[in-house]
């Protein structure tokens, strides 16, 4: 099993700034892209940001030129820095990671326990 550790949600106002962070650990696995997804209240989760192994980086529309998805490859960590923060930013924000089985070579999906932002206007 990989487990995600997220951090760093919470309260603030709009044109706010934030950083999230996840934490993956896991010995028997390698940690390939992790990423970030949120879910507001009534909605689908959806795609935040992702970033790969070797740092190559995806961003959804509607956070590009505010949000900056990075990565610690040594400590299996990636962070969300989240700028100019909008109500409609309001979710609970998801870290994932596909990782591959060292023992079976098999691929995939943990997800993190979510952490809450809310952004008020």
């Amino acid at each position: 099993q990989v487990q995600l550790v997220e951090s760093g949600g919470g309260l603030v106002q709009a044109g706010g700034s934030l950083r999230l962070s996840c934490a993956a650990s896991g010995s028997t696995f390698s940690i390939n892209a992790m990423g970030w997804y949120r879910q507001a209240p009534g909605k689908q989760r959806e795609l935040v940001a992702t970033i790969s192994s070797g740092g190559s980086t995806l961003y959804a529309d509607s956070v590009k030129d505010r949000f900056t998805i990075s990565r610690d490859n040594a400590k299996n960590t990636i962070y969300l820095q989240m700028n100019s923060l909008k109500p409609e930013d309001t979710a609970v924000y998801y870290c994932k990671a596909l990782a591959v089985s060292t023992t079976g070579g098999n691929s995939y999906r943990f997800w993190g326990q979510g952490t809450q932002v809310t952004v008020s206007s």
